[in-house]
């Protein structure tokens, strides 16, 4: 993982140095940004491999900056950490929901940080070519990273591709979303299980009425993938 470049965006000079500093003994290659217009340019200019963005910030918060990068194609794939205050469990929803890839609790440690940061690179990174899986006109298609329905493409993030991959390969049994996380997210213990329910509800909205059927809760257990009507 070392080599990646890590935006760090953040209004308080102390914290984005420790995090640089925490970051580049890891092997990271650390920009920062201190507000939201600077944080667009750098992302724009530099093209980082992640964000580390902060809830509160000067000009437009956080969350708002999330959801105009995974709004644009062009950087709807950039994965997002959001740093949030302790105890704002609200900020943690609103955040995955609009498009974090996970979140973080201020304060932390360099280690947890690192940890976080390795895991949510490992699953944003496309899985190696292999064969397209097609089910009732739903092509997804590992090699050009590409999801379509009887042609037209669909656009999702990269958790949700990872995860509707998943279930195409593994399709009428049902899994449990602790099962989920290890098979998706690697294992990754600091996601929590209602990571799961929010970027299904996230996959469902992406394949649309028609499709979102194949997405099936299963009561008591978790989800289930399957062609056929229940």
């Amino acid at each position: 993982m070392s080599g990646k470049t890590i935006l760090v965006v953040d209004d308080e000079t102390p914290i984005r140095e420790m995090i640089a500093a925490a970051l580049e003994m890891a092997g990271y290659h650390c920009i920062e940004a201190g507000d939201a217009q600077e944080a667009m340019s750098v992302v724009v200019d530099q093209k980082p491999d992640l964000l580390l963005l902060d809830w509160m910030l000067p000009g437009s918060s956080g969350v708002e900056i999330c959801r105009r990068l995974k709004r644009d194609h062009l950087t709807a794939e950039i994965p997002v950490i959001m740093l949030t205050a302790k105890g704002e469990e609200d900020h943690k929803i609103q955040g995955l929901e609009a498009g974090a890839d996970d979140y973080i609790t201020k304060p932390f440690s360099p280690r947890e940080l690192v940890a976080r940061l390795k895991a949510v690179l490992r699953r944003a990174t496309p899985p190696g070519i292999e064969e397209a899986i097609e089910v009732n006109g739903l092509r997804l298609d590992p090699g050009s990273h590409r999801v379509s329905s009887n042609g037209q493409e669909i656009e999702m993030g990269p958790t949700e591709f990872r995860l509707l991959q998943f279930f195409m390969s593994h399709q009428e049994r049902a899994y449990t979303r602790a099962q989920l996380l290890d098979q998706v997210w690697g294992g990754n213990v600091y996601v929590d299980e209602r990571t799961v329910d929010v970027h299904i509800r996230r996959l469902r909205k992406a394949l649309g009425d028609q499709l979102m059927t194949m997405i099936q809760t299963v009561r008591g257990t978790g989800y289930r993938f399957s062609a056929k009507v229940s």
